[in-house]
């Protein structure tokens, strides 16, 4: 059984974790999903809690294909009330924040954060340095380039093999610096067509060769409502599946917007063990 020291909380995967996605842009993928006041999420916070999230991932900065980049300050300046906001009413609770930049960590770490979700995978040296010196855990997601060029970039070899030799090689450096609390994510959707999306699905189980926690985060995306020929709105379905496989094959963390959904899940599968 693997643990990982958050800032002093030990979060134990004798189980999987389930961590609700709260997004706090004005154009994140799925519409329901974006929350800007303060009201709004703590409000969203506390039902994903009483449903049964053990984590909380908050997003300033939208990683949608070809996304818009915003500067620094508008990032901070997004997060950092809501971060202060929803540390005082929720004290011990696992906070996540979805960032690259090492400024706006630094900021949501004073705040109370525990965790750095970050999706650039370019192991930026300030940023790792702080999360060694704070004892923060950090989420190593796979992709190549920017949420704006990352769809130029899906020529592989062999998907699965590549992801992971890509990642093995990225974890090996954070040790050297370092930093051994690491939770890898493959990026489903991220650089990756459907299809390879899928691949990297069906093989799920090759990446616990990493020895780390896994983190699946395929909620409502494209790789389910394309195939599907729907929608966000209506990939509940899509996910629920994929999230199911995900746990029979190796899954620690689903990040997910439908918390109860997956919480049922976990328990159906967790009876068949």
């Amino acid at each position: 059984m693997r643990s990982i020291n958050c800032k002093g909380k030990i979060l134990t995967f004798d189980q999987p974790k389930i961590m609700g996605i709260v997004n706090i842009t004005p154009d994140s993928f799925y519409e329901p999903s974006r929350n800007q006041s303060i009201s709004d999420v703590l409000k969203v916070v506390e039902n994903m809690l009483k449903d049964g999230a053990e984590i909380i991932d908050l997003g300033a900065f939208s990683t949608r294909p070809g996304a818009k980049a915003i500067s620094e300050d508008e990032e901070l300046e997004r997060v950092s009330k809501i971060v202060q906001a929803v540390m005082q009413h929720f004290p011990n609770l696992i906070l996540s924040v979805d960032t690259f930049r090492t400024a706006v960590a630094k900021a949501c770490i004073d705040e109370g954060v525990s965790l750095i979700n970050d999706v650039s995978f370019a192991a930026n040296e300030e940023l790792i340095q702080l999360c060694v010196r704070h004892t923060i855990p950090y989420v190593l997601m796979h992709v190549r380039g920017t949420p704006t060029t990352m769809m130029n970039d899906t020529a592989y070899h062999h998907v699965v093999k590549d992801v992971f030799q890509e990642m093995d090689l990225k974890i090996n450096e954070l040790k050297w610096k370092g930093l051994n609390d690491v939770i890898v994510d493959p990026g489903f959707g991220f650089s990756k067509t459907i299809e390879q999306n899928y691949e990297i699905m069906k093989d799920l189980s090759f990446f616990k060769q990493l020895q780390k926690p896994i983190l699946v985060g395929i909620s409502r995306k494209s790789m389910i409502y394309k195939l599907l020929e729907t929608s966000p709105e209506e990939s509940l379905n899509g996910t629920v599946a994929l999230n199911t496989f995900a746990l029979l094959n190796g899954a620690s963390i689903l990040r997910v917007h439908d918390v109860k959904p997956a919480v049922e899940v976990r328990e159906i599968v967790r009876k068949l063990f």
